[in-house]
């Protein structure tokens, strides 16, 4: 009987002179700090931040993702008030936790240049290259960015009857969402290193839910391994999103265990970093993944043993 082989080991991901191989699943701490985040337990102001860094810290994250905007629909956050939630944590992050990297998950190169400034490693462009000087920025200042997919939607517009037709005849309707999220990221990562961002330090992200349908979502989990091929670490960010709500019929509150299903299959196929609510769930999760992937041995193996 003939077995599937163990799909390719991810890229490795660099950033700031620090390199984590396929041993080490990388996981990325959500810290909001707004008001509004969809998932009310991960909305942080000034005083509850730091705890939840230190929480993030404590359970095994290698990377804080620090947002100052939701993502979707809500009130209007310029850049200024964007720069005032967002700084000043990055700057304690960076004092306080010096072996935890930093993200900021912002479209805004003003927003970008003022995090490096604190100290940022990582900038996560979820709105895929909206303002094309963002990666500007993280070049000029030797961070990592983010190069995600949208389909075109603007930063905190919903989806609303997108569509992806396939460009091979006979493919599977679904695969056009594939296509053209391996194109538009694969041309991001380009841009990013042609500027002068170092390629490991470069992700590519299909952004579920973003511009996307529940069948999109779905099936790009499915087809991690398009991502895995361009050579870059992936980024995964599944965390209680709709699209794991929609599959079970579940609000935010109790997507746990559909988030950590997608993220064995996508950790199986080769995915590298993975943006989460729940760390501690989830490093138990990407290590048990990458241990049965050969990557990583058991932390104790003395069963049979003694």
């Amino acid at each position: 009987m003939s077995l599937p082989a163990v799909p390719s080991p991810a890229a490795a991901l660099r950033l700031r002179g620090r390199v984590f191989g396929p041993e080490r699943p990388v996981v990325m701490a959500v810290v909001n700090r707004t008001p509004d985040s969809f998932y009310a337990a991960a909305r942080y102001d000034e005083s509850t931040a730091d705890a939840a860094v230190a929480r993030a810290a404590q359970e095994g994250a290698d990377l804080v993702d620090v947002g100052g905007v939701r993502a979707g629909r809500g009130p209007a956050v310029d850049a200024a008030e964007e720069i005032a939630r967002v700084v000043p944590l990055v700057e304690r992050v960076r004092d306080r936790h010096p072996e935890l990297l930093v993200s900021v998950d912002t479209w805004r190169a003003e927003v970008a240049a003022a995090a490096a400034d604190a100290g940022a490693d990582l900038i996560n462009d979820t709105w895929a290259g909206h303002d094309p000087r963002l990666v500007e920025v993280a070049a000029a200042r030797g961070l990592g960015v983010v190069c995600s997919h949208t389909g075109g939607a603007v930063p905190r517009t919903d989806p609303f009857r997108v569509a992806y037709p396939p460009q091979a005849p006979g493919a599977d309707p679904l695969d056009g969402v594939v296509d053209d999220v391996v194109a538009t990221v694969s041309a991001g990562a380009r841009r990013a290193v042609e500027l002068g961002v170092d390629p490991a330090s470069v992700l590519v992200d299909p952004t579920h839910d973003f511009g996307k349908t529940t069948w999109h979502s779905v099936h790009l989990v499915r087809r991690t391994q398009a991502l895995v091929a361009l050579g870059y670490p992936v980024l995964m960010a599944l965390s209680r999103k709709d699209f794991v709500g929609e599959s079970l019929d579940l609000p935010p509150e109790e997507r746990l265990e559909g988030t950590l299903a997608a993220t064995a299959v996508a950790a199986w196929l080769g995915a590298r970093v993975f943006r989460v609510h729940d760390v501690r769930a989830t490093r138990r999760v990407l290590d048990m993944v990458a241990t049965i992937r050969g990557e990583r041995p058991p932390a104790r193996a003395v069963r049979g043993l003694a």
